[in-house]
């Protein structure tokens, strides 16, 4: 897939787009449909993701905001707690963490949906949801040169979750206008 004699800027950008693209075009279209209209009828959306997942759950709760939505990121001092009837998104790679679990205990005991973004549906947090998004990616030789560690999995999610925040807005007339009006103003 990428070419070895382009510089590895280059081979990695081009492998990363190329791997994430592929496996993009692979989730299931009834699954996108059933996550928006959750995420666009409940009281509360909740997030969470450890490390680099963590940082594009972030992502997602912010445009969930701007998209005039009620989004919190778990393990912030100003969450509230989960409840009955809300939605909590987990972005967790392999399914396995300790934290992404003890998440989803707490959402199936408190009573909410969960929805569920990993590239092992084997794993323990893929039994766990309510709704599952798999983002798998089959190793080959060059990915741990060109996207190490969790690197495709991340990519796929910010775009995954920017093209669910696109669907929402569509699901709710939002518009970019209607976004940029709720968008923090940073000093």
């Amino acid at each position: 897939m990428a070419d070895s004699a382009s510089p590895p800027f280059q081979s990695a950008v081009r492998y990363i787009g190329q791997r994430v693209t592929t496996t993009l075009e692979l989730v299931n279209r009834e699954t996108i449909e059933r996550a928006v209209r959750l995420l666009t009828h409940v009281p509360t959306i909740f997030v969470y993701g450890a490390g680099r997942s963590g940082i594009i759950a972030r992502a997602f709760a912010m445009r969930l905001v701007q998209a005039g939505l009620r989004a919190f990121v778990i393990g912030e001092s100003v969450t509230p707690i989960v409840q009955k009837g809300d939605a909590v998104v987990i972005f967790s790679n392999r399914g396995e963490s300790n934290s992404s679990l003890q998440t989803a205990n707490i959402v199936r005991r408190e009573g909410a949906d969960l929805i569920v973004i990993t590239a092992r549906p084997t794993s323990k947090l893929a039994h766990a949801a309510s709704i599952l998004i798999l983002l798998e990616f089959p190793d080959d030789p060059d990915r741990s040169r060109y996207a190490p560690l969790g690197t495709l999995f991340e990519s796929a999610s910010l775009r995954l979750s920017d093209g669910l925040v696109a669907e929402v807005m569509a699901a709710r007339k939002e518009t970019e206008e209607t976004l940029r009006a709720r968008h923090a103003i940073m000093v």
